[in-house]
Parts: C-alpha cells; structure tokens; sequence
C-alpha cells in the first residue's frame, strides 16, 4: 500500500495474484486515515482493473473486542466500525478480525464481549455493504478463537449473523491443535469445522506454514513447504473440491527483488494440475 491503497492492486497483479489482503490503514496506531474521493476513486478504478472475486482488507492488530476495560473496547468498536465504513466505501467485500483476548477473565466472558462488541459495531455501520470476516486463531495467551466451538458461539450470540463469516488460517488451526499435515487430521479438522460453524461461512483462506509444533499455541507463520505442516497440506487444500471457488491469500515473508509472493503465488497455481 505504500504510495497509495491501489497501488497494491498493481503489485498484486505483477505477482500472478487472484485474490488480494491489504490494510486500509497501518496496523499497529489507532490513528485513522481520511479517505477522499480521489483515493476512493483510484482504488475502485484498480480494483475492476484487477478483476478479482476477493480483495479483502485486515484488522488493526490494536483490536480487542474482549478486552476488560471499556475505554479500550470502545476504542476497538469505533476502530472496526471506521474500518468497515473504509471498506463499504472503498469497495472491499470483507475485513479481516483477529476476534480478541479476554485477559484473564474467562473464556466465556471474553466471547460474550466480542459478541457484545460485534452488535454494537454492526449499529454504528447500519447499510455498510462489508461484512466482517472472524479468523480463528492460534490460542496464544488468552485470545479467543482457538477453539471452533468459540467461533460457533460468537455467531449464535450476535443479533445479525448474516453480517459475518470466517477465514481459516492454516498456522493458526496448526498450532492451535488441529493436525493439518496429515491426511487423518485433515479430513478431522474440517469435519469439526462442519459440526461447528458450517464449512460454508468459511469465505477465505489464509495460507500459511507453521514456524511452531502442532499444539503450540504460537502465531509464527513460515514460508509454504518450510514449516512444519509442509507443502502436502497446500496441494490438499488447492485440489479440495469443496474449497474450489474459495479463495485464499498469503500472509508468509515476501522475497527480494521486484515480485515478492510471485514464486509462492505460482506455487500455489501449480497445486491445480498436480
């Protein structure tokens, strides 16, 4: 996004990308960017000239829809309303949301928080067209959103679930204890997906090799095929039938020189004829 928000699209386009994840805005202050008619015109020009089905935007890292003191749940619920409105205007279908840590006061808590959060947020944005897409997560510390069942009651909790789906991260699921790298634990995984929140929420994808053991409960993404759940998972899940139109982004180390996920992005394409 450096120089302008669509200049990502240009980027993305030079590495071979279909779909695209960009932040509105830097993703660690809480400082919130003016969006004027040029950029909002310049973005939505290079959006049709990508042509894309997904361009997604992710949260602030600063968002906790969990935390305990009010003052940082307001500051996180006027946040994600600013980024939804960023995106309706922008035209970007989807932001991204890291659910929230509940800080010591129960898991329980922490999820009635977000669901809490999540209402007030969808008020202050009535009529926005992006719809928020929550991420499981990998468990570390007490973030919410390891477990499906945490996804699953945070739906059933908000007043309107239409205006929200997932993303699966696979480094996080990894870490978080869901086996990935075989075939077993793959069939297993989704299975529990199914039971939980419907395999049919899941709208994206975030492709991304574990620096961490199975179980771990640390975020630490790796390169594809240089971690721990190693390239089979990727080819599995490019040539799954039942994620063939969903689409996926990566969130690994760029490369150097002038196309940093080009080779990844190929990768990835090789995966369909494999």
């Amino acid at each position: 996004m450096a120089g302008g928000l669509h200049l990502a699209l240009t980027r993305a386009t030079d590495d071979g990308c279909e779909a695209v994840q960009i932040f509105t805005k830097n993703s660690s202050t809480w400082k919130e960017p003016a969006l004027d008619d040029a950029k909002i015109l310049a973005f939505r020009k290079a959006a049709e000239a990508f042509g894309a089905a997904y361009i997604a935007s992710h949260t602030s890292y600063l968002i906790n829809l969990a935390a305990a003191t009010e003052e940082l749940r307001e500051k996180s619920i006027e946040s994600l309303a600013n980024e939804v409105r960023r995106c309706s205007a922008l035209g970007i279908p989807y932001a991204v949301l890291h659910p929230g840590a509940h800080l010591g006061d129960g898991e329980a808590v922490g999820i009635s928080r977000v669901a809490a959060s999540l209402d007030e947020v969808h008020r202050r944005t009535e009529g926005a067209s992006a719809k928020i897409l929550l991420e499981n997560t990998a468990g570390q510390g007490t973030c919410i959103g390891h477990e499906w069942s945490h996804l699953r009651d945070i739906l059933a909790a908000v007043k309107d679930g239409t205006r929200l789906a997932f993303c699966f991260d696979t480094q996080h699921a990894y870490a978080a204890g869901n086996d990935l790298a075989t075939v077993e634990g793959y069939e297993k995984t989704f299975e529990k997906v199914e039971a939980t929140i419907g395999l049919s929420r899941i709208v994206a994808f975030h492709l991304n090799d574990s620096k961490k053991a199975l179980g771990s409960r640390v975020d630490r993404h790796e390169n594809l095929g240089k971690g721990l759940l190693g390239e089979a998972v990727f080819r599995r899940l490019v040539q799954d039938a039942r994620f063939v139109d969903v689409p996926a982004v990566l969130e690994t180390a760029p490369a150097e020189g002038k196309f940093p996920y080009k080779d990844e992005v190929a990768l990835l394409k090789s995966f369909r004829k494999a």
